[in-house]
């Protein structure tokens, strides 16, 4: 069975990183629920408490990373997310 983490980069008060927390939540959650789904886990950490991530990311969070590589950034498409998800092998 495939494994993912996932890991979202944001920071407290913006709204897209909490419109890109409902879309992650709700792709997992969809996905959990189909046969051969890949075991996935959510880390989320703030660019507020990481020195590094924030002078990488700041101008582009919500950031979201799949097994450490960046899947996409400012709005989380949800059928690309569980189309990446889906074909991990």
């Amino acid at each position: 069975m495939a494994q993912a983490s996932l890991t979202l980069i944001s920071k407290p008060g913006c709204h897209l990183c909490d419109d890109a927390r409902g879309v992650v939540n709700r792709v997992m959650s969809d996905i959990g629920s189909r046969v051969n789904a890949p075991e996935l886990s959510l880390t989320e950490v703030s660019i507020l408490d990481d020195v590094e991530l924030h002078e990488r990311y700041a101008e582009e969070i919500p950031v979201l990373l799949i097994n450490g590589r960046v899947h996409n950034y400012w709005r989380i498409d949800p059928t690309r997310l569980t189309n990446a998800l889906m074909e991990l092998e």
